[in-house]
């Protein structure tokens, strides 16, 4: 585990451990129950996400619906792949990361430095598209 300059803790490990096996970006809410109520309490796996992500080994992304959601970085380095946008299914809440489109080109304000960009993408995953079409038969 790349763990740079951070001290891996039982919770870090283990928030780290949960978000490498997902096969998407994990809200908080779907973190804390995906590691088990008993293992960490809400607040020791939000700090835990905060030091992941000070540390370059998860990064966050706001959906349109107000909730953050983590994904881990590429363990062989450490950081983010690069940026990259995210597909937010609007009926499940459901987020993956599409890494192979490239995000718009921005231009920064003179003088000003661009740390990070997002660009998220809503709709419905097929599952939800699938249930919604037969809705309205």
């Amino acid at each position: 585990m790349n763990s740079g300059a951070i001290r891996i803790t039982p919770a870090r490990g283990a928030v780290l451990g949960a978000l490498r096996k997902a096969a998407r970006p994990l809200s908080h809410q779907e973190l804390h129950g995906s590691l088990g109520a008993r293992a960490f309490d809400r607040v020791t796996v939000y700090r835990a996400l905060e030091a992941l992500e000070a540390a370059g080994l998860l990064h966050r992304v706001h959906g349109p619906d107000g909730v953050w959601r983590f994904r881990s970085n590429p363990e062989e380095t450490g950081a983010c792949a690069g940026n990259h946008a995210h597909f937010l299914c609007s009926s499940c809440g459901k987020m993956a990361c599409l890494t192979g489109q490239p995000l718009p080109w921005v231009k920064n304000p003179p003088g000003a430095v661009i740390v990070s960009k997002q660009y998220v993408a809503h709709g419905y995953c097929a599952a939800c598209a699938v249930k919604l079409k037969e809705k309205k038969k």
